[in-house]
């Protein structure tokens, strides 16, 4: 939910439209719907990687067990 609010912001800053394009409209070229399915991607990656990430540290801190680490 977050992802697609801030990709429709990405996507309004880059392109000034307001609607995102779908995959299978005529109303776009096959490069404007590739790179909306990129930014779109990256934007979703990055947003499910941050939730991820701060979630085990909040579980971790909430546990109070300290962060282990793998030794070489």
């Amino acid at each position: 939910m977050i992802a697609s609010w801030v990709f429709g912001l990405v996507w309004k800053r880059v392109s000034d439209e307001d609607g995102t394009p779908q995959p299978l409209s005529d109303d776009y070229s096959t490069r404007e719907v590739l790179l909306a399915a990129t930014i779109q991607g990256a934007v979703f990656g990055l947003i499910k990687t941050a939730v991820d990430r701060y979630g085990m540290k909040g579980v971790r801190r909430f546990l109070d067990a300290p962060a282990r680490r793998a030794e070489v």
